[in-house]
């Protein structure tokens, strides 16, 4: 029989991780926007941090190890999104879409505006899974490839067109990327992206109930978690509902900044 607290606790902590550093990335690219330098050498921090955690963790199965090597992913992951949202890391092509591109030649030029981000999350998912594959705790391997895997899905929605798109996130040098944004309609690909990734919540919820040991239902649990917000992301594209409203404060700025 489960423990529902071995299963609720997960789920507790990923709401409130997934709260906080999704704050902390805005604040970071929005409150510094004169000194993305600075920044950069915090998301760097994070990342070798993260890297440092997924090591540490990497051959333990207790439960504490599982918490920490899904921080570990997460921080990670941080990084990539600061490096991308200061521009440090987005593509080779900087520009508008231009006024009557459609097919192949918008989607070359999408691609082209975020490729080497693309290429940088996807090689470093290939390393931390390749390294994953000799560890006895995969956890942060699995949640940075499921944030790859999520992340991509929503580019992908957002480049065919969503009925809601919630771009305050986005700071005003990226503004051009808004130039690929889609219209502003319901596309069959939404709810078929939103069921898929019920599907693998469901997987994981599953993995949970069933698992032998208490670490592979914690981290069974955390990935559920974790899919079931990527869910709740998707759904906001399909609802009047501006989901950055829940990161204004880290959007906000100081007061003897605005008086500046």
């Amino acid at each position: 029989m489960v423990n529902i607290a071995a299963i609720a606790l997960p789920f507790v902590v990923v709401i409130i991780l997934w709260f906080v550093s999704t704050g902390l990335v805005a604040m970071l690219n929005h409150r510094l926007r004169q000194s993305f330098g600075r920044a950069l050498i915090i998301a760097g921090i994070c990342a070798f941090g993260g890297l440092s955690l997924l090591v540490l963790t990497s051959h333990s199965t207790d439960v504490w190890a599982v918490y920490v090597s899904f921080l570990g992913g997460l921080m990670i992951w941080s990084w990539h999104e600061i490096s991308f949202l200061t521009g440090a890391v987005a593509g080779s092509h900087r520009d508008p879409c231009p006024d009557g591109a459609k097919g192949w030649q918008r989607f070359s030029m999408a691609t082209m505006a975020l490729i080497h981000h693309e290429i940088a999350i996807a090689m470093t998912a290939g390393l931390l899974l390749s390294l994953a594959a000799v560890t006895a705790n995969a956890t942060g391997a699995y949640t940075f490839a499921l944030l790859a895997i999520f992340r991509l899905s929503s580019k992908l929605n957002i480049y065919q067109g969503v009925p809601n798109m919630s771009d305050e996130l986005l700071p005003a040098h990226l503004d051009y990327l808004k130039s690929y944004f889609g219209p502003r309609h319901l596309r069959p690909t939404l709810p078929l992206s939103i069921a898929a990734i019920l599907g693998i919540a469901l997987y994981f919820s599953y993995m949970a109930v069933q698992a032998d040991t208490p670490h592979e239902t914690v981290q069974a649990g955390l990935l559920c978690c974790l899919s079931l917000l990527a869910a709740l992301e998707h759904f906001f594209f399909a609802i009047p509902f501006r989901d950055s409203r829940l990161w204004q404060w880290a959007l906000d700025e100081p007061k003897e900044h605005k008086e500046i």
